[in-house]
């Protein structure tokens, strides 16, 4: 079976930055909906279209085609006291970025806390890097009815309910 429209694709994949650095390492494993189901990078998606298990793809992935490029407007300074006592660096929450409408939300992760005032930021962790991803496609299959209508692959590297 070849990578097509509505089909389950298990990927083994590696994830480095620009300059090799590992993010995710060899060997990691996900599976996706195949077709415009915004479960996967669309250029990953294009290169993979058509491909069958065994084959390989790598991809470089500029910050537009990823996480997109760092945004400062995403970066907030709020006083203390409007978040929980256990607020700790790493907290992330969701919110609104300012002047925003209610479908544009972001996870804001704190980034520091310092003279009683809490960084927050917007960003994605990876926003602004140019990433490489390798993959060999490990298996293909048709998506059931419960998996298209959900929207994500069930069991093995997909969501569990």
């Amino acid at each position: 079976m070849v990578i097509s429209q509505d089909s389950v694709v298990t990927l083994n994949y590696e994830l480095t930055d620009s300059d090799g650095n590992i993010i995710e390492e060899a060997g990691s494993k996900m599976a996706y909906i195949h077709g415009g189901h915004a479960s996967i990078f669309p250029l990953v998606e294009e290169g993979l279209d058509g491909k069958s298990v065994g084959e390989k793809f790598e991809v470089s992935l500029n910050p537009e085609d990823a996480f997109g490029e760092y945004d400062e407007k995403l970066i907030r300074i709020e006083p203390k006291e409007v978040f929980p006592a256990n607020l700790e660096v790493g907290s992330q929450f969701e919110g609104l970025p300012p002047g925003e409408e209610d479908d544009k939300w972001v996870v804001y992760t704190v980034t520091n806390i310092a003279d009683g005032q809490v960084v927050i930021d917007g960003n994605h962790p990876l926003a602004g890097e140019r990433l490489v991803f390798k993959c060999t496609v490990e298996s293909v299959r048709a998506a059931s009815a419960e998996e298209l209508s959900h929207g994500h692959v069930h069991g093995d590297h997909g969501h569990h309910h």
